[in-house]
């Protein structure tokens, strides 16, 4: 279906495209310096990564070419089909899918890879917004709040056990759009509480959170009472508090079992060296260790392209991957690394203004779901780098090495920069 409106004279967002175009130069330039010096050949070669990432890039052109031409009412018209095909891409894996570092994560295709799950985060945002923007829907009623959660969190639950609890995280992105649409900030609230319990949980113990919550449910229903007598505030009603005390009592108590059975080795090792249980500087914190040298050896300027000794020496394992930005910190030095973070700021903040200007519902709330998950990988993935948050695996975007997450986050990004292109004439 080729967008027969041409006559609309479509408006695509320059410094959108221009934002993108500087992060994957960055990105691959950042890739090819992170290759070891003697491995230097054509960048044409298909045997180097900086190579394929090339070829990577050109077919990332080619589905740009073809988003902006298929016709805007397309991605609404059939969200829900694109969402199923989704699903079944990720339940597939289970039967047909590659195992690399441990992870059921790809399906292999010759010489190549394909993640779904970098192409379920856009397939996930049509399905959200096109449920969202149907003229009965208000995420206020609590049937509508909970098909939109399932919506959300069907797909993560399937990514969860290959495993891969990075790419899982990202869906709580698409609670951002839904407060937009109205969704009480109590539930992001309560999605932050659950995270300080889990963790909580993790450290101290489940006895010791249970305790806690228990004293802090006591001193808001006796405060909340003073406010009753003061005529300031409803009378609290104490089986409310009693609910709130079992369900935290009911997280705490489920979250070893969860922690010890659903994450992987590997991940809980990653948490715990993060919240400081246990010191490994030979194995798994190995990475954030060479990470954070590297980032601080590179000083205000860098040590420039192809000449960081971290770099070129090969101290940070798969550093093309998930940890593309010390390579950046460490050649480009904190000019470089503070201009790519700048660089995501404004993606982030110009994505929420044009979402503001939509007048399509379907294409606002979808805009807000593309500026929530380019923060959510933005932000885990530099506080992972720099040592602040667990190595869980989310790359940044258009920046680390990888054929389907460059492709997922431009069919994002794109499909975005289309609907923003006719929101003048582009109506239900």
């Amino acid at each position: 279906m080729i967008d027969s409106a041409l006559g609309d004279k479509p408006k695509f967002d320059v410094t959108i495209i221009f934002i993108y175009l500087a992060l994957v130069l960055i990105g691959w330039m950042s890739i090819y310096s992170a290759a070891p010096v003697e491995q230097y050949t054509s960048i044409l070669d298909f045997n180097q990564v900086y190579g394929k990432q090339f070829y990577f890039i050109s077919l990332a052109v080619l589905l740009i070419i073809i988003i902006l031409a298929i016709d805007v009412k397309f991605y609404e018209r059939f969200a829900g089909v694109i969402y199923v095909v989704s699903i079944l891409s990720l339940l597939g894996l289970f039967v047909f899918g590659k195992e690399i570092s441990g992870a059921r994560s790809w399906y292999g295709l010759g010489s190549m890879s394909l993640q779904p799950s970098e192409f379920a985060k856009f397939a996930t945002a049509l399905a959200l917004a096109k449920y969202l923007s149907q003229l009965d829907v208000s995420i206020k009623d609590i049937r509508h709040f909970l098909v939109a959660s399932l919506i959300v969190v069907l797909p993560a639950i399937i990514i969860v056990p290959q495993p891969d609890p990075g790419s899982a995280l990202v869906y709580a992105a698409f609670f951002f759009a839904m407060h937009r649409e109205g969704l009480s900030v109590w539930f992001l609230m309560l999605g932050l509480i659950g995270l300080a319990i889990f963790l909580g949980t993790v450290i101290i113990g489940p006895g010791w959170i249970i305790m806690l919550c228990a004293i802090a449910l006591i001193i808001g229903f006796t405060l909340s009472r003073k406010r009753y007598k003061k005529r300031l505030a409803k009378k609290p009603k104490i089986w409310v508090y009693a609910i709130y005390l079992l369900a935290c009592s009911g997280l705490a108590l489920a979250v070893n079992p969860i922690y010890e059975n659903v994450f992987s080795e590997r991940h809980r090792n990653r948490i715990d060296i993060v919240l400081g249980r246990v010191e490994d500087s030979q194995g798994i914190q190995y990475n954030i260790i060479q990470s954070e040298i590297a980032i601080g050896s590179g000083g205000w300027i860098g040590k420039g392209l192809r000449k960081g000794t971290q770099t070129q020496g090969g101290f940070v394992p798969e550093q093309h991957t998930d940890f593309i930005f010390s390579a950046i910190g460490e050649e480009f030095g904190l000019l470089g690394a503070g201009s790519v973070v700048v660089l995501f700021m404004v993606l982030i903040y110009r994505l929420i203004i044009m979402a503001e200007r939509q007048r399509n519902q379907f294409a606002r709330i979808y805009g807000y779901c593309v500026a929530g998950i380019f923060f959510i990988h933005f932000f885990v993935n530099v506080g992972m780098v720099l040592g602040l948050l667990p190595t869980v695996g989310i790359p940044l975007p258009f920046m680390s090495y990888g054929g389907s997450g460059l492709w997922g986050f431009t069919i994002l990004l794109f499909i975005f920069v289309k609907l923003d292109a006719h929101r003048m004439s582009y109506q239900h």
